[in-house]
């Protein structure tokens, strides 16, 4: 009879069973953890209370730091969770639930950086027309529009996956439930699924790709027909910062859905996985902050109120 586990609890090899200092790579991964919450939760309160940062491509990156802050909430307490009481089993609604969020919030973020992208096509090229092409409404539109894309992704490929029946292992070899890892431990023929997947990331990525590099393309021949050399240094910063994000987060995203299962190893998979998991969050809050003069100057501006605030109360 075949041993189906549709309803038996996954098992999650995860980061540490091949580590020879466990223990010192949870603690590295915790603080991991909380630099990315605090730096993008910094980052958020930054661009809410300073009304200076009250412009369109700060109210993109805020909503870039919320997915960050959820993006990395979905896998990394668990991992910690059963590195520290010892498990390491998951059961398939969670398996499922953890799928879906990052799916969506993956899906969102693909969609966003598209978005931010012609924020800045607009503001370089098109100053006089900014206040009217991206509009309040129109931010939120295109934000939540982002935010439905992900979510219809991630209900897709959800619960396709998570209907074929599992029989060959319960082992999962990766820290999370990734549709890759799931999908090998279905033992009937994914080939088909796995085509219309690699379609579906084809399309996911090739609409905010088209748009970024359309809109790069225009902000590269605006910024070289400046004659103002403080403008170009500034159009310049500010593109650096988001083409960094953007290699950074579709690099990752085309080598675990698009490249050949023949490229893939569980090894290399877990490595893409960290970094676009954890990694990436820790960085974008550094990329937006470090190199932006406006989120150092907010800073700065909320640092020195606490001694005012201080004695003025005295």
């Amino acid at each position: 009879m075949t041993n189906h586990t549709r309803w038996a609890d996954f098992i999650l090899v995860g980061l540490f069973s091949q580590s020879q200092h466990p223990a010192l790579l949870c603690v590295v991964i915790f603080l991991v953890f909380l630099m990315a919450l605090s730096g993008n939760a910094l980052l958020v309160l930054l661009i809410h209370s300073n009304t200076q940062l009250h412009t369109p491509m700060y109210f993109f990156i805020s909503q870039l730091s919320l997915m960050d802050m959820m993006y990395i909430s979905i896998t990394v307490p668990k991992v910690l969770l059963d590195q520290v009481l010892g498990v390491s089993t998951i059961s398939v609604p969670e398996c499922g639930l953890q799928m879906f969020l990052y799916l969506t919030l993956g899906g969102s973020e693909h969609f966003l950086l598209a978005a931010m992208a012609y924020d800045r096509y607009v503001a370089i090229c098109h100053p006089l027309r900014y206040p009217v092409l991206v509009n309040r409404k129109v931010c939120l539109l295109l934000a939540s529009g982002c935010w439905f894309l992900g979510s219809v992704d991630g209900f897709m490929l959800t619960s396709v996956t998570m209907t074929f029946p599992f029989c060959r292992s319960q082992e999962i070899q990766h820290f999370f439930c990734e549709v890759p890892a799931v999908m090998k431990l279905s033992c009937s023929d994914t080939s088909l699924y796995e085509t219309l997947m690699y379609l579906c990331c084809v399309l996911m990525l090739l609409i905010p790709v088209t748009v970024i590099s359309g809109s790069y393309s225009c902000i590269l021949l605006t910024i070289h027909r400046m004659n103002s050399a403080e403008g170009r240094r500034k159009a310049l910063a500010t593109c650096s910062s988001h083409m960094m994000v953007v290699t950074l987060f579709y690099g990752a995203a085309v080598y675990t859905y698009m490249l050949p299962s023949s490229y893939h190893t569980p090894q290399k998979d877990m490595v893409v996985s960290v970094f676009y998991t954890i990694l990436t969050p820790v960085l974008n809050p550094l990329i937006y902050s470090l190199r932006n003069k406006d989120v150092m100057g907010a800073l700065k501006k909320m640092l020195n109120a606490g001694p005012v605030f201080k004695e003025a109360t005295t």
